[in-house]
């Protein structure tokens, strides 16, 4: 659904009236297109004491195609930067009247020699003189310590500090920015992430920490890191789970779509524009199984056996049955349970038993934010999301030594025809109150599944990933 108000504030008639009656103006957020680089422009680099990362940085910022200048607090840059042969120069605040060309594109700061409370004080005096420069849609990344890796409590509270400035900078810096903190254990690979977080990939994910605590392969093709990978999405005939399918096929899978059978039709529209948008020689699949039903894990297994096996598994189907608690009938709470959280359950182990799902694989849950901070009349919905990321938690160890990783996405609100359905009030606040100011979109989402499927993020596993905007509702 067309968010009109959104499209009305950034036309030029909208922009002088929002400007004249204080309105809020939400960003237009910039989505990767196939015609534009998806990488580009200049990051301000900041640190605090003894930072640790500075080589890997740059690296990746040379592999992408970014400059870079040093801002005083980063003292060592400038030669790391002659080490790799990379040009950079000195950070110098934006002047007032400095044209929108001169921003920067990223501001990042290496915090993992921060170990004690006063030590801080770095990323004040970096971001106090640099957010000003940063340009619309820009990207803040923090990169700390896992705070439990840390020797000593000083060094873990000031780790576990870092998100806290890392969520308030992404609320006071606006203009579609995303501000986000990487916890990179040491001998981890954090590429696959920070070219994540600095790419419009990204877009609609903010406020974000996540954990990566071992090193990773990168992929052949950064541009098809998915390239031979074979993906079961489920729930795939539309909304969300049509976008998965089409961004993991974007991305070089082989994707098998599954629906029910009322969905058929939708479900055979889909893989077939998948198709057409990249040939497979008929690789890519729609499978119609009902995951409620006993016989469907046995089912879904032996026609991925057929294939050869998976690489990706997505859960994504789900369904809602709403009423407050004490109007809710027994069926509504455990068809909503079942689907959303036992068929998971189901499917992974007879996947994971048979050696369906491949060592090295990847499971990726769809949540929500409402599995987080709870929602009026869903206590259903809520404790089966709730339920998906507990298990995403539980899960993550037993599979590590597999070589697979297990994560969950949890949307905020994601403009589909589900939340084209809600009451006028309740789809504004969920699009306004967040710190985008604007719901995000299905291909949103399927940008983080498809990073957390990638061989890449091998290190990432027992991470959730809200794609909220920065919701101001739940953590």
């Amino acid at each position: 659904m067309k968010d009109r108000y959104l499209d009305f504030v950034n036309s030029p008639f909208g922009m002088s009236i929002a400007r004249s009656l204080g309105l809020p103006r939400p960003e237009v957020l910039r989505r990767q297109r196939a015609d534009q680089a998806e990488f580009g422009g200049m990051a301000a680099i900041g640190a605090g004491p003894a930072p640790a990362l500075f080589d890997d940085l740059m690296g990746v910022l040379c592999a992408i195609g970014m400059t870079s200048i040093a801002h005083e607090s980063a003292s060592g840059w400038l030669t790391v930067a002659a080490r790799h042969g990379a040009m950079s120069g000195r950070f110098e605040p934006r002047t007032r009247d400095a044209l929108a060309t001169d921003r920067v594109q990223a501001l990042i700061f290496d915090a993992t020699g921060i170990e004690e409370g006063h030590q801080l004080h770095a990323l004040y005096a970096f971001f106090h003189d640099a957010l000003r420069s940063l340009g619309k849609n820009g990207r803040i990344v923090v990169l700390g310590r896992p705070p439990a890796s840390r020797a000593g409590v000083p060094a873990a509270t000031a780790q576990h500090a870092l998100e806290g400035m890392v969520r308030s900078l992404g609320k006071e810096a606006r203009n579609g920015i995303t501000s986000n903190l990487l916890r990179v254990a040491e001998g981890a690979d954090f590429e696959s992430a920070l070219r994540f977080f600095l790419s419009p990939r990204s877009a609609y994910v903010s406020g974000q920490v996540v954990t990566i605590d071992a090193p990773s392969v990168a992929p052949e093709s950064w541009a098809k890191p998915l390239a031979g990978k074979r993906a079961l999405v489920t729930g795939a005939a539309r909304g969300i789970g049509a976008s998965i399918a089409t961004v993991l096929a974007g991305h070089g899978a082989i994707v098998t779509g599954l629906d029910v059978a009322a969905s058929r039709d939708a479900l055979d529209q889909t893989m077939l524009s998948i198709e057409d948008a990249s040939p497979s020689g008929g690789a890519h699949a729609a499978l119609v199984a009902d995951i409620a039903a006993p016989e469907a894990p046995a089912e879904i297994a032996a026609a991925l056996g057929q294939a050869g096996g998976i690489d990706i598994v997505v859960h994504n189907a789900g369904i809602t049955r709403d009423k407050t608690i004490a109007r809710m009938t027994g069926e509504m709470w455990d068809s909503v349970i079942d689907i959303n959280l036992l068929a998971q359950e189901r499917i992974d182990e007879i996947l994971l038993g048979q050696d369906v799902l491949r060592a090295g694989g990847r499971i990726v849950a769809v949540s929500s934010i409402s599995g987080i901070a709870g929602n009026r009349g869903q206590t259903n919905y809520a404790t089966s999301k709730a339920g998906v990321i507990g298990r995403v938690h539980a899960m993550a160890p037993l599979l590590r030594g597999r070589g697979i990783t297990i994560n969950a996405v949890a949307p905020g609100f994601i403009e589909t025809h589900m939340t084209a359905r809600m009451p006028f009030g309740v789809r504004e606040a969920g699009r306004r109150l967040n710190s985008m100011g604007q719901g995000g979109l299905p291909v949103d989402v399927a940008e983080t599944v498809a990073w957390l499927a990638s061989p890449g993020s091998a290190g990432i596993t027992g991470n959730v990933v809200r794609v909220c905007g920065q919701s101001l509702v739940g953590a």
